[in-house]
């Protein structure tokens, strides 16, 4: 079904839970802007940074005097004498307010609904409430006594709900979830923004459902409700393949077919994010392997753990868990390293990991000539005699694994903060 609103088309999906026959072709909208002022702060009441040399405590000459205190005359006080604005309302206020609504005592304006039944109000609190509604009542002709205004497109309770609202900001929460949709519509229409916000809210917490999420995002976007529409966005991506299937969506899809495409690009947009942040998380994982393979070594080198160390270490056996993660696996591939027959670079797949590791801690390595990790000041030099290509390469890989060790902080760190 498509329906005019606001000067634009509205299409509006067919969803068991939403009748669409309240759209008005006649309504209105009224939207204001929100002027935002930002103070600059004026350089002048800012204090200088002292230039120069910095002398002695005991030297005061050159320690500046401090600024005067500003005159009380020329101070602004920063807070009003007079008390804040208050919004208590008593409940009797309230149900003053709604008892003249309801018995329309003195109602000088006769509002005709869908159903050509007549809702009584008083143009002076529609005029205050509403400023479309003001207008609308200044053009009006007086027939018999009354202003007769006309609200069609939405269903009469509706119409009882908002023109209550208007009156003493009261409704029923029952009859607000039944009409919200039409209220929605209405309070953007004429103006009334508490209305608004509170039909936001309410479509906002547990009432999109999969059938009525593409309705309600049309609705969103020509009320210029922002948030409820990225809402509703977020979730045709989290379950595009559901909703797709939906008779909103097919009736969508004929009806607004740029609006289709507009959600299909934005589905696509966050499944490539999401490779994306998947592949950034692998290969940081990836990263931080290698910096703990890096960490793992030197202890083995340096300190030696359970059977494998350095030759000047004397070894117990004992089987001690191990406070680095990658030590077990480095240490068999030390020893298949260490009684490998072919062990060539190229020739054996684990000795040519082991090759690469021991480069890789050359390049990390800032003591080459104390260093206890074999192999250290052979690659030092040997990477004077690497291709630009390879040495790029190289830094590259050192790069990304400090960065992926400083993301998380030092392997050590966290060790120590584990035990």
């Amino acid at each position: 079904m498509i329906q005019r609103y606001s000067g634009k088309k509205l299409y509006l999906m067919a969803s068991p839970a939403i009748d669409s026959a309240w759209l008005s072709s006649s309504s209105e909208p009224c939207c204001k802007s929100l002027n935002v002022c930002i103070e600059e702060a004026n350089p002048a009441d800012i204090l200088p940074v002292l230039e120069g040399p910095m002398s002695s405590v005991s030297d005061n000459s050159n320690i500046p005097k401090p600024p005067p205190l500003r005159s009380k005359m020329c101070t602004r006080t920063k807070y009003s004498k007079r008390p804040l604005d208050c919004s208590i309302v008593p409940r009797e206020t309230k149900d003053t307010w709604d008892k003249l609504f309801k018995e329309g005592y003195g109602a000088d304006v006769c509002i005709i609904t869908e159903d050509e039944s007549c809702v009584l109000a008083h143009s002076n609190v529609l005029s205050i409430a509403s400023p479309v509604l003001g207008n609308v009542l200044r053009l009006s002709k007086v027939k018999h006594g009354k202003k007769y205004i006309k609200i069609s497109g939405v269903p009469n309770g509706a119409v009882c709900v908002f023109i209550r609202f208007l009156y003493s900001s009261c409704y029923v929460k029952e009859e607000l979830k039944k009409f919200v949709l039409p209220l929605l519509v209405l309070s953007h229409s004429y103006s009334v923004p508490a209305l608004k916000r509170v039909c936001i809210c309410i479509l906002e917490q547990g009432w999109l459902t999969r059938e009525n999420v593409i309705d309600v995002l049309q609705l969103a976007r020509n009320c210029d409700a922002s948030r409820l529409a990225f809402i509703c966005v977020r979730m045709v991506v989290k379950d595009f393949k559901s909703i797709s299937s939906t008779e909103g969506w097919k009736v969508m899809k004929r009806a607004n077919p740029a609006l289709e495409q507009e959600l299909v690009e934005a589905v696509v947009e966050a499944d490539t994010r999401k490779q994306e942040r998947q592949r950034k998380m692998e290969e940081k994982k990836i990263y931080l392997q290698l910096y703990e393979a890096m960490e793992a070594l030197l202890h083995i080198c340096k300190d030696g753990c359970r059977t494998i160390g350095p030759r000047d270490k004397v070894l117990k056996g004992s089987q001690v868990t191990c406070n680095f993660p990658a030590c077990k696996g480095l240490e068999t591939l030390v020893r298949h390293f260490s009684n490998c027959k072919t062990r060539v670079p190229g020739g054996c797949v684990h000795c040519k990991r082991m090759w690469q590791l021991l480069e890789l801690h050359s390049r990390m390595c800032n003591e080459p000539d104390s260093c206890k990790v074999p192999l250290c000041r052979h690659f030092k030099e040997k990477m004077q005699q690497q291709s630009k290509k390879d040495e790029t390469k190289w830094k590259l890989l050192v790069s990304k694994v400090v960065a992926a060790k400083n993301s998380v902080g030092s392997f050590s760190s966290r060790r120590s903060g584990l035990s």
